[in-house]
């Protein structure tokens, strides 16, 4: 389905590019917000220093992306934002020709290890009959990508970083069956007590500080979390265990910088005059359609035709942890070609990596939550560098 009337925010940042506010603060040309004097500092380690990066707000509802008919919003799922990106890129490439012959990558994170498979399908299906997309690779962080292995990571991450008792532990691997749509009774006490473990930390990195800027803050009421996150959609699940214990004092800074009409006219954003404001996580969408189990079978299919595929896990992630990951690549039985190493940034040890046949590389990055290029800008540099130049990560301080 194309959406006519959709309308797909976007911010280009150009290689070195001085003087555009990007959305995606962590990776773009400004590093962070500074509360208290309402100001971005500047990103030394931003990813515009090697690549023309696009940033997209999709689906349509998120961001400053919009519809002008409200039934879209009801429409959506997996397949229809693969399909609007897809049409977002070919007008893109219309309009800026000149950019049409670059190497062409993608990058997701969370939720992105679904967007980023199925874009990257849909851009290799559309160009045996064009136009042509330079599609070279795709990069995924903390990905969801397979339930069953995503959810058993979720809990053994926990139980080994301390979070959840033994217990809680043995009785959710005893009556929890992550295969099923619905649970068990006895299942669903144990994942109250799971998730009642992260409301007073940020699943999203779990040695970060809470923040507790805002006294109307109302930790999220454990047993809500559980029922809504039965019978719905991956897309809809993931959003309701990351408002578990959710550290939001960044989007909420991002939030109002992004809601200033000067902000808004400098990146050329809003000029329908959309009568909401922006926010970091929509709550416009309210139904999304579809949302498969697995990408595994998407990402061998793109290893097999030719894409590098790097994904990586900051190791403080408690909502994608690396665990999951791990789990999830186990599952398609690739033969690894070089070990579990370290991998270093200057003299520090950045990370950990292990290498697949077929153009797949795993990294972890130290100390990183979810959100690497925030908690870890200029190791997440290194590694997205890397991956563009498809040169393996360094070995050895230096």
């Amino acid at each position: 389905m194309i959406h006519q009337v959709n309308q797909l925010y976007f911010g280009l940042m150009e290689v070195l590019m001085k003087d555009l506010v990007a959305p995606q603060l962590p990776l773009g040309q400004h590093k962070r917000l500074v509360h208290q004097e309402e100001h971005i500092k500047f990103n030394k380690f931003s990813w515009n220093k090697v690549a023309n990066i696009i940033f997209l707000d999709s689906p349509i509802g998120v961001g400053f992306s919009y519809t002008n008919n409200s039934k879209d919003l009801s429409e959506l799922g997996d397949e229809v934002s693969a399909s609007d990106n897809y049409n977002f890129l070919v007008g893109w490439f219309k309009k800026f020709p000149n950019f049409k012959s670059n190497e062409f990558y993608i990058v997701g994170e969370g939720y992105g290890g679904h967007y980023a498979p199925q874009l990257a399908d849909l851009i290799y299906e559309r160009n045996k009959r064009g136009p042509y997309i330079n599609l070279k690779g795709l990069m995924m962080g903390n990905a969801v990508i397979n339930t069953v292995t995503d959810a058993k990571g979720i809990y053994d991450y926990a139980w080994s970083h301390g979070i959840i008792s033994t217990q809680v532990w043995d009785g959710i691997k005893r009556h929890c069956n992550f295969s099923k749509k619905r649970h068990t009774k006895e299942c669903k006490v144990n994942m109250v007590k799971f998730l009642e473990c992260y409301t007073n930390i940020d699943i999203l990195n779990i040695y970060s500080p809470l923040c507790l800027e805002d006294k109307d803050y109302e930790i999220p009421n454990s047993s809500r979390l559980v029922d809504a996150s039965h019978g719905v959609s991956q897309h809809v699940l993931w959003n309701t265990l990351t408002s578990s214990g959710y550290n939001y004092c960044l989007d909420d800074h991002v939030r109002k910088y992004f809601n200033k009409k000067n902000v808004q006219s400098a990146i050329h954003a809003n000029v329908t005059n959309l009568p909401y404001p922006f926010t970091v996580c929509s709550d416009i969408i309210e139904k999304w359609n579809d949302s498969p189990e697995t990408v595994l079978p998407l990402i061998q299919k793109l290893l097999n035709v030719g894409l590098r595929i790097w994904m990586y896990s900051g190791d403080y992630d408690g909502r994608v942890p690396i665990l999951s990951t791990k789990y999830s690549l186990e599952e398609l039985k690739l033969n690894v070609t070089k070990e579990w190493k370290a991998w270093f940034e200057g003299v520090e040890v950045a990370g950990w990596v292990e290498e697949y046949e077929g153009g797949l590389t795993f990294a972890s990055v130290r100390g990183a939550g979810h959100q690497v290029p925030i908690s870890a800008p200029q190791p997440a540099l290194s590694l997205f560098s890397h991956f563009l130049s498809s040169q393996p990560l360094p070995f050895s301080r230096f």
